[in-house]
């Protein structure tokens, strides 16, 4: 791929080529393959064009020792790893301390799907969502959340069930995207060299019904004007609903 230096009002930035086998607001090819391990009480693979993650959920009975004892509430988390063999160099596993990275991308995962579950449904349950990424190509923490959106649905069913709930605790359903400005055009769902050189990149995390849980934007650069900033979101929601209409497919 030809790469070129230019300036973009930004300083000097790699330009990438134009997308040749896809529209701006065209995501990539999406795959989720559900029951991918034995043992979880839910488990998907989740691919993004070349960003393949598996996401599990275990569940187990009691809550963090940090809520109170008359919380009537259960509890949902996630964690997040790179293998490391995940990226073009290798990455070092991370025994002993979480880097800030993933602790980010963790709790983000965290947050947006608690944001779509009633804690009270799921009493003395702690869920946690494991998201392990085996080949990352961009939009990592995005391709998590849908991932585990979905491998979360397979444990409530299975508590279901089983009688360890006595109904679902899913308000609706949450999806993510990645979107951004790469050479002045506001592109969907980026890979990692769009991201790597984008303007501007962001990542959007929606309920079905457009509620925003997270709409995260950085300027790599110099700022930008808000008419751009409302693209994002909208080419984001866009996308968003078409992962969403895929749920109901598998």
């Amino acid at each position: 791929m030809q790469i070129l230096w230019t300036n973009l009002h930004v300083g000097l930035r790699l330009e990438v080529k134009m997308r040749e086998n896809r529209q701006n607001n065209e995501l990539r090819e999406i795959k989720f393959t559900k029951n991918y391990t034995k043992h979880a009480y839910g488990s998907v693979l989740v691919e993004f064009g070349d960003t393949k993650v598996i996401t599990t959920a275990s569940v187990e009975e009691g809550k963090p020792k940090w809520m109170d004892k008359d919380d009537n509430r259960g509890w949902l988390t996630a964690e997040y790893s790179l293998l490391p063999s995940s990226t073009n160099t290798r990455c070092q596993r991370e025994r002993t301390k979480i880097s800030g990275r993933t602790q980010e991308i963790q709790r983000l995962i965290g947050r947006s799907l608690r944001a779509c579950v009633d804690l009270t449904k799921i009493p003395d349950l702690t869920i946690t969502i494991d998201a392990d990424v085996i080949q990352a190509d961009g939009g990592t923490r995005t391709a998590s959340i849908c991932g585990g959106y979905l491998a979360l649905c397979d444990a409530v069913e299975k508590l279901l069930k089983q009688g360890l709930i006595k109904e679902s605790p899913i308000i609706e359903p949450v999806a993510a995207i990645s979107a951004g400005i790469v050479n002045g055009e506001v592109r969907l769902d980026l890979n990692y060299e769009e991201d790597s050189h984008a303007q501007v990149d962001a990542n959007v995390v929606l309920t079905k019904s457009g509620k925003i849980i997270e709409f995260q934007t950085t300027a790599e650069g110099a700022p930008y004007e808000r008419t751009q900033m409302l693209e994002i979101f909208n080419i984001a929601q866009e996308g968003i609903q078409k992962i969403i209409a895929k749920y109901n497919l598998i």
